[in-house]
């Protein structure tokens, strides 16, 4: 208890401290209530499984209008009563980011999904991954002639990058320019006094733009490829979408499915060169290797968490929440719950319900891009392992063993790292 009033002491939406292990935080709030009040902003942070996953799942008690932003800059107008639904809805154009589709709610929401679902259908993501493989190879082989690097930089992000713009049909002769746009976007967002604002910066103007040149192109002068077919998607009533609804579905899943990944795949690589048994045994046994991800999403879930708005007064785990009050769903801590996962805070290779982590979401927002970011974690992991004989962490960028220094986005929604530098030894070419 004591622990936790001195936690309280601190913003978890601003303090730096919060940032490099929140874990300890998460552990404190969940052994004292699961659903807990934070002092400063009045958000109810939600870290048990269960309760996160009751919160997640009841998109008619709560709304998605604040899920990437939280309480800055907070709703619009006091939210006062049993019921703020009619409150809701009246003023949710007045709240950022109000047209992208993770704040949206049914039936929006219902309509807009089963659009961007046309887009990635299970068709296309095969296809999509029968190229993963390639892709990782070439940058790889790039990568690793050097036997030492920074991995997020110079193979994680380049590769997602790839993968995403291949998904979506992003014509190869234009590539290169996302590339040179998108590596200039900010690395950390929704600090805070820093409202998740990138509808007015260069990443998603830049994608906005691009996407739209495209889906008028194919509107115009309709061809056989993925972009005529974003184009020619309906709405499930039959209904031709505004060019910008196509836009803002390709965009959030251009940059939501990049940087997400990203995370996933460093945190994997940091998993593996730090933890030699690790290593050695996926190494060994292959087929240890998608379970290995489901780990690394439990125990390092890309996203922190998202915010909900209770509609209604309501309960959970035994808390009253009044309408109009802000929540939190901790993914991070549920994924760490001991009420559900044995041992919570250790990673277990063979962990039996790893699957059954939060990582991405529930409900109606559950992540669609999930079936994508497994096979390109399981490319990637399976190619430099093939492609490696040992993988550690630079000593030079992170220190020896018994002091290492890891540079974290400064971030309470995204959890991962900013830099990793590893060194290899490479399988010699006539063994390969």
């Amino acid at each position: 208890m004591s622990g936790l009033r001195e936690y309280d002491s601190k913003d978890f939406f601003s303090d730096e401290s919060f940032v490099g292990d929140p874990y300890p935080y998460f552990d404190a709030l969940r052994e004292e209530s699961p659903v807990r009040r934070e002092p400063h902003h009045g958000v109810m942070l939600v870290t048990g499984y269960d309760e996160a996953a009751q919160v997640a799942q009841d998109a008619d008690t709560w709304s998605s209008c604040i899920s990437v932003t939280g309480p800055f800059p907070g709703f619009p107008v006091p939210l006062d009563g049993d019921d703020v639904s009619d409150l809701i809805a009246e003023h949710r154009d007045k709240l950022p980011m109000n047209d992208q589709l993770p704040v949206l709610d049914p039936p929006e929401h219902t309509k807009h999904r089963a659009l961007m679902m046309k887009l990635i259908t299970p068709k296309r993501l095969k296809e999509n991954e029968d190229e993963m493989a390639g892709v990782a190879d070439r940058l790889l082989d790039e990568f690793l002639a050097k036997g030492a690097g920074e991995f997020i930089s110079q193979f994680a992000a380049p590769f997602s990058l790839h993968v995403i713009a291949d998904l979506l049909g992003v014509p190869d002769e234009d590539r290169a320019e996302f590339v040179a746009a998108l590596q200039r976007r900010p690395q950390e967002q929704t600090t805070l006094g820093q409202i998740k604002s990138e509808l007015a910066h260069s990443p998603m103007e830049f994608l906005y733009l691009k996407f739209t040149g495209y889906i008028n192109e194919r509107r115009a002068e309709p061809r056989q490829d993925v972009l005529t077919g974003m184009a020619t998607a309906t709405f499930p009533d039959g209904s031709t979408p505004e060019v910008m609804d196509v836009v803002r579905i390709a965009a959030n899943v251009f940059s939501a499915g990049q940087e997400t990944t990203v995370r996933l795949l460093s945190s994997a690589l940091l998993i593996i060169a730090e933890n030699p048994d690790i290593q050695a045994r996926l190494r060994a046994e292959p087929a240890l290797i998608p379970n290995f991800i489901e780990e690394t999403l439990r125990t390092e879930s890309p996203i922190k968490g998202d915010f909900r708005l209770a509609r209604k007064t309501t309960e959970v785990g035994g808390v009253e929440i009044k309408a109009g009050t802000m929540a939190m769903i901790l993914n991070g801590a549920a994924n760490r719950d001991p009420r559900h996962f044995e041992d919570a805070n250790t990673f277990d290779l063979e962990r039996k319900n790893a699957r059954h982590h939060m990582a991405f979401g529930r409900g109606i927002h559950t992540c669609p891009g999930a079936p994508l970011a497994r096979a390109e974690a399981r490319t990637c992991i399976e190619r430099i392992l093939a492609k490696t004989t040992d993988i550690r962490l630079s000593e030079q960028a992170h220190g020896p063993k018994d002091d290492r220094r890891f540079m974290y986005l400064p971030t309470y929604i995204l959890r991962g790292l900013a830099f990793l530098g590893l060194e290899f030894d490479v399988v010699e070419a006539d063994a390969r």
